[in-house]
């Protein structure tokens, strides 16, 4: 069977995905894309968003650096109704390293006015995009490398080898009021709503995995989901702003270390069902599909064409996962979902996005490698109902080697005169 994707044809697209699993007409018909739709009674432009892309750019304080304001205003000019801006650290101690981005109280202003500048550059096309800042503990992938529990798989990185720090029950505690301030800070910056990252085994994307963890945030399913849920809680009683979570739906990593998983690592989604529902119940207004981390298995969440990496599958497998793991994720949540893997369909993703927010799937398509490449690729997908070949992304991954090796990230192919030589310093220093 073939299992490489004709990027010029939507009916070989459908039977390639139909003989891998994954039944979906696919008609052509965009208007499902430009249709608006509301949160909490604000009227959102399109189904199209930003997803949280991280560009290792900050300033040292973690304010938004050049590069990160020349990256949203791109998105602000691109005409998606949702930009989410990437992970922004909760306190000092949370951030993965120093170009990431931090809210506190003396960079407060410098994320105000980057708002003010992305509505201001919307507005110029008439757009008024709805803004979510991730908030996040970086945990084991930290500087200070902060683990919930001992992991054989992500243990063997080389993100703990140097020593590391297991938190205890009231360092978690204290942690809590970080993201509660963080959301206040938020709500004073001109954000919509706050993103609670609940993903890529970052800190509380580890909690929910923590079976073998001792005391109140390790062992049962209601205590594993605790922390998620009191911080939920703290902010929706404390803060006018609207909830979001970005969210592993499992983690391909066995059984008793990953979350909804069996014992091989493949999906077991009780968990992630019941999460779901209670998020739904806790006032949560939007998820953000994800799996896995990128750190141990690319392949999981960025299906790739192109790089070094030899993943344990062909990228139909796991684009067709995905799929899978966003319908799930919208038959268990009544909010809006944000589906998510579909820069591997370049050309054809409109195709497939449009299919799916008719067939109910998903709420929202959310692109991230696409829009690094492509950021006005919503305009194009709106005004001229098509997405142009040569401005796609081509899923090497080259931004992501970028931002695992800390340094600026981008596209090398679409941003070349920005990203080229960055990223070729860094294969150099490689070898």
């Amino acid at each position: 069977m073939n299992l490489k994707i004709d990027y010029n044809s939507s009916d070989k697209l459908e039977s390639l995905l139909k003989n891998n699993d994954f039944k979906i007409k696919l008609t052509g018909n965009y208007n499902s894309l430009k249709q608006s739709y509301e949160i909490k009674g604000r009227k959102i432009d399109n189904r199209l968003a930003i997803h949280p892309m991280e560009g290792a750019d900050a300033n040292p304080d973690g304010s938004p650096g050049i590069l990160t304001k020349r990256r949203y205003l791109r998105f602000a000019a691109g005409g998606a109704g949702l930009i989410w801006m990437e992970a922004i650290a909760v306190n000092k101690n949370g951030r993965a390293n120093k170009k990431q981005l931090f809210l506190n109280e003396d960079t407060v202003v410098d994320f105000k006015d980057l708002n003010k500048s992305i509505k201001a550059e919307a507005k110029k096309a008439e757009r008024n995009p709805y803004l979510i800042a991730q908030l996040t503990h970086s945990g084991r992938f930290g500087e200070n490398k902060n683990i919930i529990f001992r992991d054989e798989y992500l243990d063997s990185t080389a993100y703990i080898k140097q020593g590391f720090h297991k938190l205890k029950d009231p360092e978690l505690d204290k942690i809590k009021s970080y993201y509660l301030k963080a959301a206040r800070l938020a709500k004073k910056a001109g954000f919509d709503a706050v993103d609670i990252k609940s993903c890529h085994r970052y800190l509380i994307s580890e909690l929910l995995a923590a079976h073998k963890r001792k005391g109140k945030y390790g062992g049962s399913y209601q205590n594993r989901a605790r922390f998620l849920k009191d911080v939920i809680k703290l902010i929706n009683e404390n803060v006018d702003i609207d909830l979001a979570v970005r969210l592993n739906i499992y983690d391909a990593i066995p059984y008793p270390n990953g979350w909804s998983t069996d014992s091989r690592g493949r999906e077991k989604l009780s968990d992630s069902q019941k999460l779901l529902n209670e998020l739904d119940q806790l006032g949560v207004e939007i998820i953000n599909v994800t799996a896995s981390t990128p750190y141990l298995k690319p392949h999981i969440n960025r299906p790739s064409e192109r790089g070094k990496y030899n993943p344990p599958e062909s990228p139909i497998n796991g684009i067709v996962r995905l799929m899978k793991l966003n319908r799930f994720t919208q038959e268990n949540f009544s909010g809006i979902v944000i589906g998510t893997g579909f820069s591997w369909f370049r050309q054809l993703a409109p195709d497939v996005i449009a299919a799916m927010i008719e067939k109910g799937w998903i709420t929202v398509a959310g692109f991230g490698r696409l829009a690094f490449a492509y950021p006005d690729f919503a305009r194009d997908i709106i005004q001229k109902n098509k997405l142009d070949p040569d401005k796609v992304c081509l899923t090497c991954s080259k931004c992501a080697k970028l931002k695992a090796a800390g340094r600026n990230s981008g596209c090398v192919i679409r941003d070349r005169e920005i990203y080229l030589a960055s990223y070729n310093k860094l294969k150099k220093s490689q070898k």
